[in-house]
Parts: structure tokens; C-alpha cells; sequence
């Protein structure tokens, strides 16, 4: 990330003596297909194990695969509908939609999926990292374990 991305970040950050607010979720990051408001994290309020944003994945849309390494993931589907396909050589297959709950266990290969041509899917997306985006690993789906 550039410094003047992490000026607009920080300035964003409302500090209340120890109640820290971003309004309107703050400015827009785009990784892996994905769009995501800024959220929070170590990166703008100093938090040490986790982090929180919303991710859109656009109509017809892919976050190409990936892994997560040393860190938990819990989505919360707050609009549209997922595929994950997932595991080794991603061969297994999960569909969800708005209302359900994600776990998403370190190290776990996965791909996903907007179902929609024409709605995004809309999530929460809690980390137990402080960290946004390191950690993150691209995964081959040919390749296996």
C-alpha cells in the first residue's frame, strides 16, 4: 500500500479515547477480484488479532484460489449467493446465501464464486489477524498436497 492510501486510511479514523469509528465503512480496496470497504485492522486502529471489512464480489465475479496461512476466516453473507469450491485440488463444493455463516479454517484452499450475472454477493468478513491481506497465499488447483 502507498503512504498517501495509508494518509487517507488514518485520517478516516475517528478516535474516541478508545472507541475508534470509521463512518460509512471507509474508503474501497480491490484484491483478488474482490472489492472491499477498508474495514479495520492493524493497519488504521492498532488492533493486534483481528480485523474486519466488507468484501463484494461483483456480478459474476471470482476471488481466484487461495489460502489463508496461520488465520481463521468467518464470513457473514449479508447479500447474493456463493460457491466455494474448496480443499485439496478444490474438489469439494459448498453453495451459500444471504443469512449464512462461513467458517473458514487456516490453510484451507478455496475459490469463490458469485452465483449471480447480475447481483453481487455482499459479506462480512471477520479475521483473526490484524493483518488485511498478508498471509494470503495464491493456490494452484492442480496442485495437491
Amino acid at each position: 500500500m502507498n503512504n498517501k492510501q495509508d494518509k487517507i486510511e488514518l485520517s478516516a479514523v475517528e478516535n474516541h479515547g478508545g472507541l475508534l469509528t470509521i463512518r460509512g465503512g471507509g474508503s474501497r480496496r480491490d484484491w483478488n477480484g474482490i472489492h472491499y470497504k477498508q474495514g479495520m485492522s492493524a493497519k488504521n486502529v492498532g488492533t493486534t488479532k483481528l480485523s474486519v471489512n466488507i468484501a463484494t464480489v461483483p456480478p459474476g465475479g471470482v476471488a481466484a484460489a487461495h489460502i489463508h496461512v496461520g488465520f481463521e476466516l468467518i464470513l457473514y453473507i449479508l447479500e447474493g449467493r456463493v460457491r466455494h469450491e474448496f480443499g485439496d485440488g478444490l474438489k469439494q463444493v459448498l453453495e451459500n446465501q444471504a443469512g449464512d455463516f462461513i467458517y473458514i479454517k487456516p490453510g484451507v484452499p478455496h475459490e469463490v464464486f458469485n452465483l449471480s450475472q447480475t447481483e453481487p454477493v455482499v459479506a462480512l468478513v471477520a479475521r483473526s489477524s490484524a493483518e488485511e491481506w498478508d498471509n494470503i497465499i495464491l493456490y494452484d488447483r492442480n496442485q495437491s498436497r
